[in-house]
């Protein structure tokens, strides 16, 4: 994984979201890809987020933090997931599709953060740039570096994973946890 994907890889990537989508919200199978007909990047393993949105606000989100299947296949999957699977919001319908925003996120590998304590971890989080997954035990929550545009200040941030992730705000501050780090290539829809 090279983390620079073309222009006509990301115009690939949109276009299979959105055909994926507009397939599965009118009960239709999507394309079965030819990965032959796609680039040495689009066919390597790779991982990604989709995430829709409406009007300015969020509609849907999923994707995978590890690499598994064709980032191809990974796009096409987490696009219909986003559309169909995010527990947040109802299923897209179908006299929503044109009203849509596709964005893509192609994520670079985890890189485990270690730190001594919680004034360590704050200095090397890196605002605007990375991604965060923090885990304790079974339970894990990551955002992607897209997130810090809402939530900017590092110890809210950190906060906010940990709701996400059902527990108290503060038990990043508490208890050791397992953080990791990672980019992502992001590109969306005019």
């Amino acid at each position: 994984m090279t983390g620079k994907l073309s222009e006509s890889d990301k115009i690939d990537l949109l276009r299979i979201a959105r055909e994926a989508i507009g397939s599965v919200v009118n009960d239709h199978l999507p394309e079965k890809l030819n990965l032959n007909t796609f680039s040495a990047e689009l066919q390597a393993n790779g991982s990604s987020f989709v995430t829709l949105s409406k009007s300015g606000k969020l509609r849907g989100c999923i994707g995978a933090l590890e690499a598994y299947q064709p980032l191809v296949l990974d796009v096409q999957d987490h696009a219909i997931a986003a559309a169909q699977q995010d527990y947040r919001f109802p299923q897209v319908s179908s006299n929503e599709v044109e009203f849509l925003k596709i964005e893509i996120s192609y994520l670079m590998p985890l890189q485990k953060l270690e730190y001594k304590d919680t004034d360590d971890l704050i200095s090397k989080l890196r605002p605007g740039v990375d991604g965060v997954l923090i885990r304790d035990g079974s339970r894990r929550a990551t955002f992607l570096p897209q997130v810090w545009g809402q939530i900017s200040d590092s110890r809210e941030f950190l906060s906010h994973l940990c709701i996400k992730m059902c527990a108290s705000p503060d038990l990043w501050q508490k208890k050791h946890l397992e953080v990791f780090i990672y980019q992502v290539e992001e590109f969306s829809e005019d």
